[in-house]
């Protein structure tokens, strides 16, 4: 009978394809983790892509809309760009104005509009807000401190000059009422400016939410500016009662505003009370 060949114990290494090294005796190997698509990578990219163009175009709104508040250095800022229609400020009223943002900062923006190719670097031109502008500047000349150095902004876009007198008129209403004669003098101005073609249209173009009664008498008082502006100190004090009396004496007598203008520059006129 053939003997029987006995067979040895089948070796690991027969059924790998390679030696195990050292390390991997030591223990399994860690298992790399799998590689992002690259059709993930790409939808992420375009994904933050897109949020990114979002927030942007959200800004962009918001400042074309004047709903955004910007810093602006204040010699940047051309406070003439417009005729303004106040004539004078209240030195007490100033005062308070400069005390509460000195203590409590600027606590409300002002409105400008944007500038190009002006020779004197000016960027921004004022539509509403001078009382503040003035102030800050006050603070800064005194005290040089770096927080009194720029202005709160809107920056607006109105749609024609015509828009833009509106909305310093309205900010200006609503926030310290004007005088009559005020009132009068931005509607005689601004057609002088061009702004609006007649009286008519500048007196329903400025003060359109104004009762039709207050625009008369706004209307009346463009004669007083009309005849008086040049040699008058103090305007302002002049009470709606006397103005419209004055027109009154315009209308009936042709020699009347000669005769007041010389009274008035023969007078010594140190208070609005020797004037009146």
């Amino acid at each position: 009978m053939a003997k029987r060949k006995r067979l040895s114990p089948a070796q690991n290494s027969y059924l790998s394809g390679a030696p195990e090294s050292k390390s991997a005796l030591a223990g399994p190997l860690p298992t790399p983790s799998p590689s992002p698509a690259p059709i993930a990578q790409v939808a992420g990219a375009a994904s933050t892509e897109a949020a990114l163009q979002e927030v942007t175009q959200v800004l962009q709104q918001a400042r074309a809309r004047g709903l955004m508040v910007e810093e602006i250095a204040l010699d940047q800022i051309d406070e003439t760009h417009l005729v303004r229609d106040r004539i004078t400020q209240d030195e007490d009223d100033m005062e308070a104005l400069v005390s509460s943002i000195r203590s409590r900062g600027q606590q409300t923006p002002i409105e400008v509009v944007p500038l190009t190719d002006r020779l004197d670097g000016k960027s921004w031109g004022l539509i509403s807000g001078w009382r503040r502008l003035s102030a800050l500047r006050r603070l800064y000349t005194e005290t040089f401190e770096p927080e009194f150095a720029s202005v709160k902004a809107l920056v607006i876009h109105p749609e024609s000059a015509q828009a833009a007198y509106v909305a310093m008129v309205e900010e200006n209403e609503i926030r310290v009422n004007l005088s009559h004669y005020e009132r009068a003098r931005i509607a005689v101005r601004a057609l002088r400016e061009g702004v609006f073609e007649t009286q008519k249209k500048a007196l329903q173009g400025l003060f359109a939410n104004a009762p039709r009664a207050k625009r008369s008498k706004i209307g009346s008082f463009v004669t007083l500016v009309e005849a008086l502006d040049s040699v008058l100190y103090f305007p302002t004090a002049i009470s709606e009662k006397l103005g419209l009396a004055l027109v009154r004496q315009i209308g009936e007598d042709p020699s009347f505003v000669s005769r007041l203008k010389t009274r008035l520059q023969q007078s010594a006129r140190s208070l609005p009370a020797d004037e009146l």
